[in-house]
């Protein structure tokens, strides 16, 4: 009697090239082959140790000696659902009288790292130094702008606030180039996406535009403003780091990019929010719960799961808790159900408002008052941007008397870290209503930029618009806004709109009003992102009062 053909098994790479180790992620197919030609059809199943179902089948038919199995992804298979590393994967193949076996080592997939605003590779120190928290975890991460292979972020520096930044799209250019690296450097077909703050929009924009193929795993996003962030209007009523800051307006964010970036091609996304701060007068120039600068409804304005730890913007990316609590649980997930394409999400309905923003500069050894003035309203929170830090403050109420600042009782901050868009934060529940003064004084031997702004909570709204918010350059854009006081008419009303261009400059818009609403035509002559500051003034219950909006159009050539 003949003997029984031999069955063994063999897993090939993309290419049809026999591998023994691949990284998780990538695609093989199994080839079950017999060492003469088939006498009859041989149904073949393909097995995985420790997989509760088969991987596929194929039938080697007759006269024949070998059947492959449909394309594989290995996606998740370098974890156990405990979180223990499986690295070592016995694969085997059966037919009804036959068995053959092969192991198949694989290694993790690259974690790619992608900082926000103001900031570079070295904010992921505590994840990639040697000894670090990915190394801890047998992890490899790659910093976008390490030098580890080409491409690099420019999302401004304070060394040079006024020099351009890459847009959105620009940087997201850049991230493609460094993903493309990773994957030739390490042979993996996919990576894990970690981002920070603005990194995560940029990661969004390349998943939706650039993307060729499902290259990216997952992306996590810690304190990602995917509504925006109104602190972002320090910067940009400086002419500072455009257009990134222009770009993180909640009217930019909302009206232009999260209605055109919404594909993520079967991408999970996972978002971590910071609620740190609780309490509205503690938030400098965000609502609440709130990391500082981003709230809890921006960083969640997108679909997907949520984490919420109370940890500050400026601490996620060293902080282990983040670490351990939500990034690796997520990098060593064991499936991977994917995220359908999003709907438009919905527009802030009651946008942040803002009395007036001071922007200027006291120079060496001088000293510079602004006055606030405040109506009748629960909150007012202070947030001053000052690249320095050097500048000394002193506030007087509408009493005038000096208020000394403590963090118990107004929320006092002072924060190191350029990423924050702020470096000095405090505020005041149910603030007396008049004029404010805050001093600013200047050391002897250096001058200081700055800007000032105050977020309220109550009393007047001021609603504004630009339309259309995606114009070409010289097409008419009309700018309308409405100032209410709910049960107080209003008089003395007086509006005008200040426009910051994208070269860092800014131009001023007269608006006509009629009773407590203006409009104005306004004409764009360069292409990019423009911010539009809307300022009102006017009387209501017989004492001034204040607001400004934040808008953004992006101009296109």
């Amino acid at each position: 009697m003949a003997q029984e053909p031999a069955l063994s098994l063999s897993a090939l790479d993309r290419h049809g090239a026999a591998v023994s180790a691949a990284v998780d992620g990538n695609a093989i197919v199994l080839r079950a082959a017999l060492d003469r030609p088939a006498q009859q059809p041989t149904a073949v199943t393909f097995e995985r140790d420790g997989a509760p179902t088969p991987l596929g089948r194929c039938t080697i038919a007759r006269s024949a000696s070998r059947c492959d199995s449909a394309p594989l992804a290995t996606l998740g298979w370098s974890w156990n659902a405990d979180g223990t590393p499986h690295r070592l994967h016995t694969l085997r193949a059966r037919t009804r009288d036959r068995r053959a076996g092969t192991t198949l080592e694989l290694a993790p997939r690259p974690v790619v790292l992608v900082h926000g605003l103001l900031s570079s590779a070295a904010t992921w120190n505590a994840y990639t130094r040697s000894g670090g928290l990915l190394e801890h975890a047998g992890l490899r991460g790659h910093a976008v702008g390490d030098g580890q292979v080409p491409g690099a972020l420019n999302t401004g520096s304070l060394a040079q606030p006024t020099a351009a930044t890459l847009s959105l799209r620009a940087n997201a250019a850049q991230l493609a180039q460094y993903i493309a690296g990773v994957r030739a450097a390490s042979g993996a077909e996919m990576v894990d996406l970690v981002a920070h703050s603005m990194g995560g929009l940029i990661a969004r924009y390349y998943i939706d535009r650039l993307m060729t193929g499902r290259d990216v795993a997952q992306l996590l996003t810690l304190g990602t403003p995917h509504g925006g962030s109104d602190c972002s209007g320090l910067a940009s009523s400086l002419g500072f780091l455009a257009p990134a800051a222009l770009e993180l307006r909640p009217d930019y964010v909302q009206r232009i990019f999260n209605r055109a970036i919404t594909r993520r091609h079967g991408v999970p996304f996972a978002m971590l929010a910071g609620e740190a701060i609780t309490e509205g007068f503690k938030a400098p120039c965000s609502g609440v719960p709130s990391d500082l600068v981003v709230a809890l409804d921006s960083a969640a304005a997108v679909p997907g799961s949520v984490m919420r730890l109370p940890v500050l913007h400026t601490d996620m990316t060293a902080s282990e808790e983040v670490f351990r609590r939500f990034v690796l649980p997520q990098l060593q997930r064991t499936t991977f159900p994917a995220d359908g394409d999003t709907g438009l999400p919905p527009e802030s309905s009651t946008p942040a408002q803002f009395t007036q923003v001071f922007a200027g500069r006291v120079e060496a050894g001088q000293s510079r008052e602004l006055q606030v003035q405040l109506d009748e309203v629960a909150i007012a929170s202070f947030a001053l941007f000052d690249p320095t830090r050097s500048l000394q403050l002193t506030v007087r109420g509408a009493s005038g008397n000096v208020i000394e600042l403590s963090p118990q009782a107004h929320g006092l901050i002072m924060v190191d870290d350029p990423e924050a868009l702020v470096h000095l934060g405090y505020g005041v529940a149910k603030p007396r209503p008049g004029p404010w003064r805050i001093t600013l004084q200047a050391p002897p031997h250096n001058g200081a930029d700055f800007a000032l702004s105050v977020r309220v909570v109550g009393g007047a709204t001021l609603q504004a618009r630009a339309t259309p918010a995606l114009p070409t350059t010289r097409q008419a854009v009309t700018l309308s806004a409405t100032l209410e006081m709910p049960g107080t008419p209003l008089s003395d009303v007086v509006m005008h709109a200040i426009v910051h261009r994208p070269d860092g400059r800014s131009e001023t818009v007269p608006m006509r009003v009629t009773g407590a609403q203006a409009t104005g035509p306004w004409r764009p002559m360069v292409a990019g992102v423009h911010g539009i500051d809307i300022v009102a003034q006017a009387r209501g219950g017989g004492m001034p009062l204040e607001r400004t909006r934040f808008l953004a159009v992006d101009v296109r050539p």
